[in-house]
């Protein structure tokens, strides 16, 4: 588990439960298939208990996909687990994760239990779930805001009991790297028996720092991330799958360790999980945005054109993406026009070429962009 670090999709439960999203069964076997290709290892396929639908979803995954942990959502009670245990009975390697919140703010106006109470519900819990299965997780919900003392406590608590994966979610996107990577650090040196589980990443994107708190996690020492594709979620969302997979490895210099997925299909499953959800990607989306590998400044269109490495760290053919966009504007340079004309199978002498040019920024002052149609209009009429 040293080099590696086990991907935990959570789209079909966690993405769908962004405001507006809605999958059918079709729909959802569809991304599932694409996730177990893409090489996750834990597919979280719903909440059993929470609507027939999601029971349906668990149960069917379960069935249907082979190579791949699926897991169950559930609250710390028993009808829960019971419910979980039950549509993942077919799964060739089935988990429930269940939990509860440990922060002050859960645990006296959502819980309304002690700390005491609360981990006792929990370690019952872990014991209920580990009659359905050998694989169980806890979450402990707002371990971002929670006191370090009690965190420790649960910790040990629930492995004893069973757990063998601890998630530790910034439920409320609340925390910065230094303070998440600490968290994380500090429950592995304070607690005896950290050795028997795996730590999970679960971050959230309320201040733009799921990926970099996730990642800081990593470092860590936590060997699972909790993720879905293009960053779907409640609020904000949660941490983009892509993101993390491509940050480990571009630098593998810097974090020693590797996902195991198949970036090469990143960029397709990011197309159909936002054509299947109708969440759009947006165009400056990292890694998978329309604009990611797209170069419209005459410099940086001049210094890839000379040498891609100069202005991209990531060869779009790493994502499956076929090449680097030149885009023609008012901003681009002379080289990037030549380059453009040669593909298109137009090479001029130099006062030509220039005369071309100057007709082009009076072009493209007045465009968004400078297509081949317009390139060669341009051509023509001067």
């Amino acid at each position: 588990m040293k080099d590696k670090v086990l991907i935990f999709d959570t789209t079909l439960r966690d993405g769908e439960q962004s405001p507006g999203v809605r999958l059918n069964m079709e729909q959802k076997l569809e991304i599932g298939r694409a996730l177990v290709d893409l090489g996750v290892d834990i597919i979280e396929a719903g909440f059993p208990i929470s609507s027939p639908g999601d029971f349906e979803s668990v149960e069917t995954l379960s069935k249907e996909l082979k190579g791949v942990t699926i897991c169950g959502l559930t609250r710390a009670v028993a009808k829960d687990i019971e419910c979980a245990g039950e549509a993942l009975k077919p799964a060739e390697r089935g988990r429930i994760h269940t939990g509860l919140g440990v922060s002050k703010s859960h645990l006296e106006h959502k819980l309304k239990m002690t700390e005491d109470k609360a981990l006792e519900v929990g370690v019952k819990a872990v014991k209920l779930a580990r009659q359905f299965t050998d694989d169980v997780e806890y979450f402990m919900e707002d371990s971002g805001r929670a006191d370090l003392d009690y965190v420790y406590r649960v910790v040990e608590g629930v492995i004893d009991a069973g757990a063998t994966t601890i998630n530790v979610p910034d439920t409320t996107g609340y925390t910065y790297p230094e303070e998440y990577r600490a968290l994380i650090e500090g429950i592995r040196n304070h607690v005896p028996n950290t050795d028997k589980a795996v730590f999970s990443c679960h971050c959230h994107n309320d201040l733009g720092m799921a990926t970099a708190n996730t990642l800081a996690g990593v470092l860590g020492g936590a060997r699972q991330v909790e993720v879905t594709v293009n960053g779907i979620g409640e609020r904000a969302g949660n941490t983009a799958l892509e993101e993390v997979v491509m940050a480990l490895k571009i630098r593998p210099d810097y974090f020693g360790v590797d996902s195991g997925v198949d970036a090469k299909q990143l960029l397709s499953i990011s197309r159909l999980v936002a054509k299947r959800t109708g969440m759009l990607v947006q165009r400056n989306k990292a890694v998978v945005g329309a604009n990611a590998y797209a170069h419209s400044s005459g410099i940086h269109q001049d210094g890839v054109l000379k040498e891609r490495s100069t202005y991209e760290i990531i060869d779009p053919s790493m994502v499956g993406d076929a090449k680097s966009e030149i885009v023609l504007t008012a901003r681009s340079g002379r080289h990037a026009l030549k380059h453009r004309l040669g593909e298109l199978g137009f090479n001029f002498q130099d006062d030509r070429f220039e005369q071309l040019y100057t007709a082009f920024l009076d072009m493209a002052d007045t465009k968004t962009e400078v297509g081949d149609s317009d390139l060669r209009e341009l051509v023509t009429i001067n």
